[in-house]
């Protein structure tokens, strides 16, 4: 069993949290674990440091089997092809399961988010504001969600550009029914990310924690449409906390779709009118 293995086996533990993944990741950099494989149980129970000892005793010893068999295409923390920009987050994930073409890593990349509910405005916006980025050779990271997000992807991929999808279940799973195509086609010309093993379905749960690495993959944020207490301004508080860009198109004030973009104006985001402003911002921070 190698490094790659282990972490993996850790991932397909129950009852290791992202927390735990964190304190491993942080224990290794510290030369601070052995480096022979697999570790015994009981330290990955003292570094789990939880309630869930029970849960972790009756899974551990089937993920370590497992991950040696697994065939699966994933990268790991320590994997020359995991994203720097994703390294510098706070609780980076440990591992990434992946379909399609991993240089779409290397390119300067935008996250783009917003409301499922979109209004004509938004679209409209993503029409006007989108295609120069994907043009001057920036990836659109979004979450291949209803609304804002798919129509991302759809303008990235009339552009000729690079999409970049980070799901909430397993790469295989397609969530909404209604984008399989979509994701197929993401697959075949851009990247589509998890940090869930392909076949895992959705839940509640998987969508925030995706949240932080639409965030942490691109070096601005893009929020389109968001009402006040959306996913999608935890993507862009997630972004803050990670000293990323949060840039925001102003709306209506009579729009609840506008509150949320709005609101991130006043603390402070970014003011986009025009694709220039997008760009700069993707160029400043943005490594190639």
């Amino acid at each position: 069993m190698n490094l790659q293995q282990q972490l993996l086996a850790i991932r397909l533990t129950s009852g290791i949290g992202i927390a735990t993944e964190t304190r491993i990741i942080k224990l290794i950099d510290n030369a601070s674990l052995p480096t022979c494989y697999p570790w015994p149980l009981d330290l990955i129970l003292h570094i789990s440091n939880d309630s869930k000892y029970r849960q972790i005793q009756a899974t551990y010893d089937m993920a370590l089997e497992k991950a040696q068999g697994i065939e699966e295409k994933y990268i790991t923390y320590y994997d020359h092809a995991y994203p720097q920009r994703l390294r510098e987050i706070y609780q980076p994930p440990l591992i990434l399961f992946y379909e399609g073409h991993l240089e779409a890593l290397n390119l300067p990349s935008l996250s783009v988010v917003g409301t499922r509910s979109a209004t004509s405005y938004g679209m409209n916006s993503l029409r006007y504001l989108l295609p120069s980025v994907v043009n001057a050779g920036i990836a659109i990271v979004s979450g291949l969600a209803q609304g804002i997000d798919v129509m991302s992807h759809q303008i990235t991929f009339a552009n000729s550009g690079v999409p970049i999808a980070v799901v909430g279940t397993g790469t295989d799973v397609v969530y909404p029914r209604r984008n399989a195509s979509l994701q197929s086609q993401i697959a075949k010309q851009g990247l589509i990310l998890s940090e869930y093993l392909p076949g895992t379905g959705p839940h509640r749960a998987h969508f925030p924690a995706r949240n932080r690495i639409i965030a942490g993959l691109s070096s601005a944020t893009l929020v389109i449409e968001a009402k006040m207490k959306s996913g999608s301004l935890i993507t862009a508080n997630s972004a803050l906390q990670n000293n990323r860009d949060v840039l925001s198109i102003p709306g209506s004030i009579f729009s609840q779709e506008s509150q949320g973009t709005n609101e991130l104006l006043s603390l402070g985001a970014k003011t986009v009118t025009k694709s220039q402003d997008i760009i700069e911002s993707v160029q400043l921070l943005g490594t190639i």
